[in-house]
């Protein structure tokens, strides 16, 4: 199994969350969060000074899914969530070890 982080700009919330349904994606966290990369932010006047704004506001959406069903899944998100300026944003891949369902005990990819 693999969990496929996306981060994505505010605007492609709803746009990726159909999507990735319609992909029959069980289920997804998705969280608003805040950082910087080659945007760099921009700058605002607050009172007169000058101030940089470098926390870019986005979204990231965290799945699991079989290894099997991640380039699918990549595809997916790159089609929806590209405009093509700097900021569209990253997806990260990586391993996980084991998932438990809380309710029942189950484990593995049922657990999903």
């Amino acid at each position: 199994m693999k969990r496929v982080i996306a981060i994505v700009r505010p605007e492609k919330l709803e746009p990726l969350k159909e999507a990735l349904f319609a992909a029959e994606v069980s289920g997804m966290t998705i969280s608003q969060v805040s950082g910087c990369g080659s945007q760099h932010g921009w700058t605002e006047y607050f009172r007169g000074a000058e101030v940089l704004l470098n926390m870019v506001p986005k979204v990231k959406f965290e799945v699991v899914v079989p290894d099997e069903r991640v380039d699918a899944l990549v595809a997916v998100i790159q089609e929806t969530a590209r405009t093509g300026s700097v900021g569209d944003g990253k997806i990260f891949i990586s391993p996980v070890e084991e998932v438990i369902r809380i309710r029942t005990g189950e484990s593995g990819e049922d657990a999903v």
